[in-house]
């Protein structure tokens, strides 16, 4: 059915949830930064409900169970299984904090919440602007928003330099992504967000650029399986296939080498909208 996040849905219960599932720590350190800074924006308070959509492993929901304290509450909301396993183990003996796994673009939300947050979870609806409707009617009428998205491609060399790389290496005769299909950079367009937003029943609509250093790897070699597991380089491998996943690797520890520091370590810049509004 069209606008189902069926593919989403799929593909976060299988290997790309299992990837995140299996490396937790190491993802959540990956884009840590970024979400403290949307933590940052959305300032939590003691005793809110809070709703952090597209939860995963749990990362940023402890977080804000710790801002909103023993009277607050959080709910995370994600649809991959394998992420909530995780979610809920980490949570163990919090009273003020609850997992359910559920399209949150379409399912019965325990609200009324202060604020609807998320780190990297709303960029992946079929159908953003009725998603966030939905979404809208769980809040409180004085309810807040805030998320971090990735801004495009071209300004994020964590995932440029080896998507360029595979797909070269790929042999694969691949099209153009629609710049607005539900994926990791479906909002890069700030202005597209505002309007999806304010159709949504938000206003007060706010995106302010955010850059810090991704930390892909210890060395060049594991940085390039990292990226062939997760990112937009490893949704080429999966489709290249495994008997071009060397020939993928080996490109990626290429264009990754001369992002290696002194240390061995792999640094690519990663840069987002912090996005701020309220609900009207």
């Amino acid at each position: 059915m069209a606008g189902d996040n069926a593919k989403q849905i799929a593909d976060w219960n299988g290997a790309v949830g299992a990837h995140w599932a299996a490396e937790q720590e190491k993802n959540d350190r990956l884009i840590k930064a970024f979400g403290e800074a949307a933590l940052a924006a959305a300032g939590a308070r003691a005793g809110e409900r809070v709703l952090d959509v597209g939860c995963g492993c749990g990362d940023t929901s402890l977080a804000l169970a710790d801002r909103v304290g023993a009277m607050g509450r959080v709910v995370g909301v994600d649809v991959s299984a394998a992420m909530l396993d995780v979610a809920r183990q980490r949570a163990d003996g919090r009273d003020n904090l609850t997992f359910i796994e559920a399209d949150a673009s379409r399912a019965e939300l325990p609200g009324p919440f202060d604020l609807l947050y998320s780190r990297f979870g709303v960029m992946f609806f079929d159908q953003p602007e009725e998603a966030f409707r939905h979404m809208r009617t769980a809040m409180k009428d004085s309810g807040r928003l805030a998320f971090a998205c990735w801004q495009k491609p071209q300004d994020n060399p964590w995932a440029m330099v080896p998507m360029l790389a595979a797909r070269e290496a790929s042999g694969l005769d691949l099209p153009p992504p629609d710049p607005h299909a539900p994926g990791p950079f479906a909002f890069a367009d700030s202005g597209r967000v505002k309007a999806i937003l304010e159709a949504a029943g938000f206003g007060a609509v706010k995106a302010e650029t955010f850059e810090a250093a991704m930390f892909l790897g210890s060395t060049v070699k594991s940085a390039a399986i990292g990226c062939t597991k997760m990112g937009p380089a490893s949704r080429i491998a999966r489709e290249a296939g495994k008997e071009r996943l060397p020939a993928i690797t080996t490109a990626i520890e290429a264009a990754l080498a001369p992002f290696a520091g002194v240390d061995g370590r792999v640094a690519l810049p990663g840069r987002v909208w912090i996005v701020t509004a309220n609900a009207v």
